[in-house]
């Protein structure tokens, strides 16, 4: 069987036959309802599939999967040079076709050319609702950047804005974004209704600024709508994630917690979030909390989520009192 007579519902096929059942349900899952019976067909129908075919399969798959990530760093035309490096121009073109019908172009996409530097000079004097579209749909690490260098009372206008925008009109970032790709165009190197902005976007880019410009954008949203800056700093740092802290600083934070609480906090973790806990407290306290989590029975999920934040701030009163340090993505302070 020549990959070159196969479609790509029997490739598709070919390929899940390989991951198994449970990898072929949590792919399924991703696919439309017609998607799904095409697959399932072909796999019924399979007989007879070669070593050699599964094997050019699976290369096919990883080149494409390799086209896609370049594509997503770099766009397009990043992709077709890595490809035609590596698999000649007319392999290239043929699976970079493939790739691109299967594509929705991203609204603003160009950016990914763009420095973030030359990015704030074209925003200074854009709307603040304008400029938040725009941070909404770029990487966080270029978002943040681009809000440091802002004035300090538009990072909190800007932020605000991140935060509460919800699905924009099409048409609205296609003008925004001929615009600003107008602007741009003479330094860049030569749908249905988008949906960006939230929390988890302006929570990315703070995670990925310097701690002035948080704090300067925390206290901006705390002056403008108190109660979103506290869902913001909710989010900033999660429960499970005392799992990325060092053992020391467990064990201070574990100092500041009463054990019921503790207890009540733990209640439907995973285990990694309950072994960190109980590897930084001795083998009684360690037995003696196990047994207090048994004892609990069925706790309701407001109190664990309440427990969860008093155990969250903490932590946070240790990070701002110098104690500890939580790492914010992968950009680190230095003083020299």
């Amino acid at each position: 069987m020549a990959t070159d007579t196969l479609t790509g519902a029997q490739k598709a096929a070919v390929l899940l036959v390989q991951l198994g059942r449970e990898k072929t349900a949590a792919v399924l899952k991703t696919l439309r309802e017609s998607e799904v019976e095409e697959v399932l067909a072909e796999i019924a129908r399979m007989r007879g599939v070669t070593p050699q075919t599964v094997d050019s399969v699976f290369e096919e798959f990883q080149t494409l999967a390799t086209a896609r990530r370049h594509y997503s760093q770099g766009g397009i035309d990043f992709a077709r040079e890595v490809l035609e490096s590596t698999v000649g121009p007319e392999k290239a073109a043929e699976l970079l076709g493939r790739m691109k019908a299967s594509l929705v172009e991203l609204p603003f996409e160009f950016l990914r050319r763009a420095d973030p530097r030359q990015v704030l000079s074209f925003l200074q004097d854009e709307h603040p609702q304008t400029v938040a579209l725009v941070l909404a749909h770029m990487s966080a690490e270029h978002a943040a950047i681009v809000l440091s260098g802002m004035p300090e009372d538009l990072q909190a206008d800007v932020a605000h804005r991140v935060a509460v925008m919800g699905t924009t009109s099409p048409d609205v970032v296609r003008q925004v974004e001929a615009v600003l790709e107008r602007k741009l165009s003479s330094v860049l190197q030569s749908t249905d209704a988008s949906a960006a902005g939230g929390l988890k976007p302006l929570v990315d880019i703070i995670n990925h600024s310097d701690r002035a410009t948080e704090r300067l954008i925390l206290e901006g949203l705390e002056r403008r709508d108190p109660a979103l800056a506290e869902e913001v700093r909710s989010q900033m740092f999660m429960f499970e994630d005392i799992t990325t802290l060092d053992d020391r600083s467990v064990q201070l934070v574990l100092r500041q917690v009463d054990s019921k609480e503790l207890a009540i906090a733990l209640k439907g973790v995973g285990q990694d979030v309950r072994d960190k806990i109980m590897s930084n407290v001795s083998e009684r306290a360690a037995a003696n909390l196990a047994d207090e989590i048994e004892l609990l029975g069925a706790v309701r999920l407001s109190s664990v989520e309440e427990a969860q934040a008093k155990v969250i701030t903490s932590i946070r009163a240790l990070e701002e009192s110098g104690q500890i340090i939580i790492s914010r993505g992968d950009r680190d302070e230095y003083v020299v």
